[in-house]
């Protein structure tokens, strides 16, 4: 070898070894940003804690299938009416067809509308049991989800069940179906006048969020209402009324910790209580 080419293999033998290793990246998933505090937290951890920030105890978004999973108890959820399915009466479209909408929704989130039905133990007490999500289609309020809620409490009536709901619904009533989307507000909470005249127990828990139609309707008709902390619960948004009305509006407007203050609800219970909390009281109701 050359004394030239010597040297040149020394020189690129020491730029290799010069060239600082790569880093390796922090794979995609493993941390979350909180919408409460800010603060990165290991997703694990949260989802170890029900999906609460460990931090601040902010509530994170859970689906109806882990809801099931957190209240129930393990494998005792026997669902009822999912073949119920919407039809587009009205052939409504906006930017995408209805149907097509609710075909792509229910391929997305795996569910068939934006409720689920059933019955269940909780702590080895059995339940009507339901949980609105509001992943589909914000939780809207439809045909579907008014006949399924109305064929549970008629169960539970028939049974003298204790009737849980779980409310996570933005979307108030849906647009899509029009009046028949609104007709099922007083079509659920006739259901639960009669439910509430055989002497049934109804406890309603809101979470975040529970709006529109459903809050107008039977979220806000509990006997017991719990509601998990800082979740926004009304009618019309916090922006809409103060754009309405041109006021400043109270501090916490719409949270549940405003609600709790002036008497709208019962009790603020924390995701990690809510079971026991649930029990509890269907004992002290005697049901």
């Amino acid at each position: 070898m050359s004394t030239v080419d010597s040297q040149a293999s020394r020189s690129k033998s020491e730029t290799a070894t010069n060239v600082p290793p790569k880093k390796r990246g922090v794979p995609e998933g493993l941390w979350l940003k909180c919408p409460g505090c800010g603060a990165s937290v290991y997703k694990k951890e949260v989802q170890q804690q029900l999906n609460v920030c460990p931090k601040c105890e902010h509530h994170f978004y859970v689906s109806a299938l882990e809801r099931i999973a957190q209240v129930l108890d393990e494998g005792t959820f026997e669902p009822m009416n999912e073949e119920i399915r919407s039809t587009d009466p009205l052939e409504f479209s906006d930017r995408r067809k209805y149907s097509d909408r609710l075909a792509g929704e229910q391929k997305r989130t795996g569910l068939t509308d934006a409720v689920m039905t059933g019955t269940g133990m909780i702590r080895a007490r059995r339940v009507a049991f339901a949980v609105t999500d509001s992943a589909f289609i914000m939780g809207s309020m439809g045909s579907v989800v008014g006949e399924r809620l109305a064929r549970l409490i008629e169960r539970a009536t028939e049974q003298n069940l204790p009737l849980i709901i779980i409310s996570a619904s933005g979307g108030g009533a849906r647009m899509h179906e029009g009046i028949l989307s609104l007709m099922q507000m007083a079509k659920v909470s006739a259901a639960l006048a009669r439910y509430d005249a055989a002497g049934g127990l109804f406890i309603s828990v809101l979470t975040n969020p529970t709006m529109g139609g459903v809050a107008a309707s039977f979220a806000s008709l509990g006997d017991l209402v719990f509601a998990e902390p800082k979740a926004l619960i009304g009618f019309a948004g916090p922006r809409t009324i103060k754009a309405t009305i041109g006021i400043e509006l109270p501090e916490g407007f719409q949270t549940s910790e405003f609600l709790l203050e002036h008497g709208y609800i019962d009790r603020i219970v924390p995701r990690q209580h809510l079971k026991t909390e649930i029990a509890r009281a269907i004992d002290y109701c005697g049901k």
